[in-house]
């Protein structure tokens, strides 16, 4: 009686939990709808759900049907070997129980791995990542024992899956019959999350884009790798997983039956049950088949040699090896076929009795458990081939290796600058002439203006101790940008300039607010927002050492622009609109906004300012059912009790930036740093808008399966920045524009997804002016282009021309140089532009030997140049600037006066500027506490030639170093003659 009560109630408890998560499942499903289709966005949310849901289906429905059908077979086969009644056991060849024990424990083990490592997979595929797209999963062939080697060491640091697995192993010694039906469900359910989390795959297949280029061994088009060879994996690793769970399962139901284990023997398999696994082995061996043939394609990603991609060995040796394997392995499976169908042989693992040739040769074959002799030639062939291949690269190629391996360095150079977009790259020559004088000073006044004297990370310290105004305000990010300042000159006239700025957005942290203030009230109600900015010039000093605002403050106006007066005549206008910040990078919580509890709006002298939301963004949440799904998908209930909800409140969900986009559109991969911009944008397509805050963020499209192509040391080796994504800070409004059309994968996407992208000329003007080239993908250039600026193979072999990143003091700590923005004139160029510069030096000196420059304005946005120095006399790098600067006895003594217990010195960036045919090194250095930093610009270190030059100023640098008579107040003027005499000249 108690057990049914039992049963009953865990039954019910069951159906309970079912509901349960039936619901949860609704409710998300309608927020993801409500909130596509707040954004416009309904058609990516679909197709996604159709394509999971077509190929989860299927993927579930194939595989229980197959696992079913062959276990089905099994129960059927399972007792044949003892209801024949002319069967003879013989007591002697029966398998001992020891070695069945063995046998079973394995096969029990392997079962239940496989479920916790499909398990991890499908957990994987369906979490969103944030870095990487699931566009090219890395997906392990079954026939390798990867998820063994993640498993284990798993296991022995998490002692509850260890417990899950020893149970599973013993409810499927217990109850087999049952354990493995249940477990095939879950293996298919498993099968069916991975596939379906792989979408973007199944898509890019059905509407792949040529790329019109063919590889160099295969001759396919690069599509076919980009976008088939992704899908191929995932089908190695569905039928290879599926065939080999059958396989395990279907030998132990017959290793089981007649309680083979309580009866301590195991009599052997009869006829029909090695068909029935003959047939299993053979559909193994077909995906082998599948395998081999496909691993020649990976030969294209080899690491093998000095090479990256397919060298002389695998070219010569490796190809033909996994083509003959293949064909092997499809001949055995084959044969296999034929022997499940036709029974040829009848014989029991561990008897002697068997029926077919009588002679010598039938009898070694058929006692032969499986008849080996295929399979020997099948592994003599594997072996033998890696033998002759490490013959082959030891006594051919490696004493001829540059001889044996040129055509495929040429290859390898070749692909990897067209998949880093290397090969567009414009190469330069650059001589600096040392012609720098007051005279050209002043014919580059722009450049000038926009020395870079203030960095990011200074400028926000110094915000958050005078700009962040509250404890719940905080400044995440600055960002540098150009803007065209208008400025006043005199009464009535106006005028602009094109002004480098560091932009920094005063977001609201809600873990700022006070403890006892954080009710539910507050944090969805009231705390909704941010407000503002600040905006400095780069290259500007306010009274004190601090930065110079063009916006500061909070504006209770909250006008169409903020003046910010440096005197009486010269006024600086930026337009600001509606400073409110409700989308940004630290906006984590969600809000509802239209509610009878006002918000709060910034801090006044008197009281405190309040707001009510008039924008776009949001999903009406009144209806009171609306209310309870998101109650549900939020797991806030007091969403449902409250009475501070109106007909129109809206909720505002997913307003962090980083995580609305790459929610949005996952297929993307996404810079680092999305950044802030100021602009009008009335001709965007939420219509006039006095909202003047904008994000912009870049994303790029990216794949691991170019041919050739040298990763690094990254997870891809093609990369194309072929979006740019503006989203409104206050409307939340995304709105994607292609940049680069020729990238066959971003027209791949447009093809599915329609509408979605735009062309960049749809951007508006005022926005299209802030685009800039993105540091991320400039980063990633750079580091390829260390070892692939070099096109000659010989010279590539042998490293000859290797460069490397410089480093830099910067504070107390030496850091690689990173790229930085600039406003400056190429020396090839007729006008000033907002460029991206970073800078080499060789491998094994610190002279300056390449400048590479990203282009940001007008018709030149995305193009990249690069200006190779000469070798035969030296130009001072980065490091060895730095040392001059450390190692002077005087400047050093004041830095040192400086380095007290209670403040510190911090060396800025050294930058190095182009002014025609010149260069010019700039460093500030900042002083601050140590305790409440507060950075205050106090010097400024200028190196040109052979003077190095600390002043007060940057302007009264550049007197001392080009008009030293002029100086009122005398800066620190030092000789470095003796460096050319210290350092030897590089050839």
């Amino acid at each position: 009686m108690l057990d049914k009560i039992s049963i009953k109630l865990f039954q019910i408890l069951l159906v309970c939990l079912a509901i349960v998560v039936i619901i949860y499942f609704i409710a998300d499903f309608m927020v993801d709808v409500f909130w596509f289709q707040e954004l416009g966005y309904l058609n990516i949310l679909l197709k996604k759900l159709q394509t999971q849901i077509i190929a989860g289906f299927l993927i579930f429905s194939l595989s229980l049907v197959f696992i079913f059908s062959n276990l089905n077979i099994a129960d059927k086969l399972k007792w044949s070997s003892i209801n024949q009644p002319n069967l003879k056991k013989l007591h002697s060849q029966k398998l001992k129980f020891s070695f069945l024990l063995g046998i079973t424990l394995i096969l029990s083990i392997l079962i239940s791995s496989m479920i916790f490592y499909y398990g991890q997979l499908a957990y994987s595929s369906w979490q969103i990542d944030y870095t990487l797209p699931k566009v090219t999963p890395t997906l392990p062939s079954p026939f390798t024992i990867t998820y063994l080697r993640q498993i284990i060491p798993q296991l022995y640091h998490h002692l509850w899956q260890l417990i899950i697995l020893v149970l599973t192993i013993i409810f499927i010694i217990k109850k087999t019959a049952s354990a493995i039906r249940l477990i095939a469900i879950t293996i298919s359910l498993l099968f069916a999350a991975v596939i379906a989390g792989n979408w973007t795959v199944i898509l890019q297949w059905f509407a792949a884009t040529q790329f019109n280029q063919l590889d160099p061994v295969f001759h396919h088009d690069l599509s076919f790798y980009i976008f088939r060879v992704p899908g191929f994996r995932l089908l190695d690793f569905w039928l290879g997983g599926l065939f080999l769970y059958t396989l395990i399962t279907i030998t132990l139901i017959y290793l089981l039956a007649d309680n083979s284990l309580s009866q301590g023997k195991f009599a052997g398999f009869s006829r029909s049950q090695l068909r029935h696994i003959y047939s299993l082995i053979g559909a193994m061996f077909t995906v082998l088949a599948w395998r081999h043939w496909f691993l020649r394609y990976d030969l294209l990603y080899s690491k093998r040699s000095v090479t990256y991609g397919a060298s002389y060995t695998d070219i010569h040796v490796k190809i033909p090896l996994e083509t003959t394997l293949a064909v092997v392995a499809i001949l055995i499976s084959l044969w296999l076929f034929w022997k499940a169908l036709t029974g040829a042989g009848r014989y029991n693992v561990g008897l002697t009795q068997f029926e077919g040739r009588k002679d010598r040769i039938g009898r070694r074959l058929y006692k032969t458990p499986f008849s080996l002799v295929p399979f020997y030639l099948y592994i003599t062939i594997l072996i033998g081939g890696i033998v002759v291949g490490f013959l082959v690269q030891y006594l051919i190629v490696q004493p001829n290796e540059l001889a044996r391996e040129k055509p495929y360095l040429l290859r390898n150079i070749e692909l990897t600058r067209q998949g880093f977009n290397l090969d567009q790259i414009k190469l330069n020559t650059f001589d600096p002439k040392g012609e720098l004088n007051q005279e050209v000073i002043a014919n580059n006044p722009l450049t000038i203006k926009n020395i870079r004297l203030w960095g990011t990370l200074p400028l926000l310290q110094t915000n958050r101790q005078l700009q962040q105004i509250r404890p719940y305000y905080k400044f995440y990010d600055a960002d540098i940008d150009r803007y065209a300042i208008k400025q006043s000159l005199t009464p009535g006239e106006t005028d602009s300039i094109k002004q480098q700025v560091i932009i920094a957005a005063r977001e609201l942290d809600y873990n700022g607010v006070p403890a006892q203030a954080q009710t539910w009230v507050n944090e969805h109600l009231v705390f909704t927002h941010g407000f503002g900015f600040t905006m400095s010039p780069v290259n500007l000093v306010d009274e004190g050492g601090l930065p110079y605002y063009f916006v500061k403050d909070i504006n209770s106006s909250a006008g169409n622009e903020i003046l910010n007066t440096s005197s009486d005549l010269l006024k600086y206008s930026v337009p600001i609109g509606k400073p409110r910040i409700y989308y940004g990078e630290l906006t984590d919580t969600y809000i509802m906004t239209s509610t009878k509890v006002k918000e709060f709006d910034f801090p006044n002298e008197q009281e405190n300012a309040y707001n009510v939301y008039d924008g776009t963004g949001g999903i009406n949440i009144g209806p009171y059912w609306r209310r309870l799904v998101f109650a549900i998908y939020l797991k806030d209930w007091q969403m449902l009790f409250t009475e501070n909800f109106t007909p129109e409140t809206r909720l505002l969900l997913r307003r962090n930036i980083n995580v609305r986009l790459r929610t949005l559109a996952p297929f993307l991969r996404y810079d680092q740093n999305p950044y802030m911009v100021v602009a009008d944008a009335d001709d965007a397509n939420q219509g006039d808008s006095d909202n003047y805050l904008h994000w912009v963020m870049d994303a790029y499209t990216t794949s691991p399966y170019y041919p050739y192509s040298d990763p690094g040391d990254n997870k891809f080796n093609y990369i194309r920045n072929s979006v740019k994504i503006v989203a409104d800070a206050y409307h939340g409004d995304v709105q994607f524009y292609i940049t680069d059309p020729s990238d066959p994968i971003i027209q791949t996407w447009a093809k599915i997804f329609g509408v979605v992208f735009q062309p960049l000329a749809n951007m508006p003007q005022g926005l299209q002016s802030h685009i800039r080239y993105p540091q991320d993908l400039f980063s990633t250039q750079s580091e390829s282009l260390l070892t692939y600026h070099m096109l000659d193979p010989q010279v590539f072999y042998n490293r000859e021309d290797q460069w490397r990143i410089p480093k830099e003091v910067y504070g107390s700590e030496m850091l690689k140089v990173e790229p930085y923005y600039l406003i400056i004139k190429l020396p090839t160029a007729q006008q000033e532009a907002f460029i991206l510069v970073h800078v080499y030096t060789p491998n094994s000196r610190n002279n300056l030997i390449a400048m590479l420059f990203g282009l940001s304005d007008g018709e030149d946005y995305g193009k990249a140049v690069l200006y190779v120095l000469p070798r035969e006399r030296l130009v001072f790098g980065i490091e060895q600037i730095e040392a001059r600067i450390n190692q002077d006895p005087i400047i050093s003594q004041q830095i040192s006066l400086w380095n007290r217990q209670d403040s510190k010195v911090v060396q800025g960036n050294l930058l190095v500027i182009p002014i025609e045919k010149s260069l010019l090194y700039v460093e500030p250095i900042y002083l601050e506490a140590v305790h409440n930093s507060l950075p205050t610009l106090v010097r400024v270190v200028l190196v040109y030639e052979n003077k190095i030059v600390m002043a007060e100023s940057l302007s009264k640098g550049l007197e001392a170093l080009f008009e030293p008579k002029t100086t009122e107040d005398p800066a620190i003027i030092r000789p470095l003659d003796e460096i050319n005499s210290e350092l030897e000249p590089v050839l």
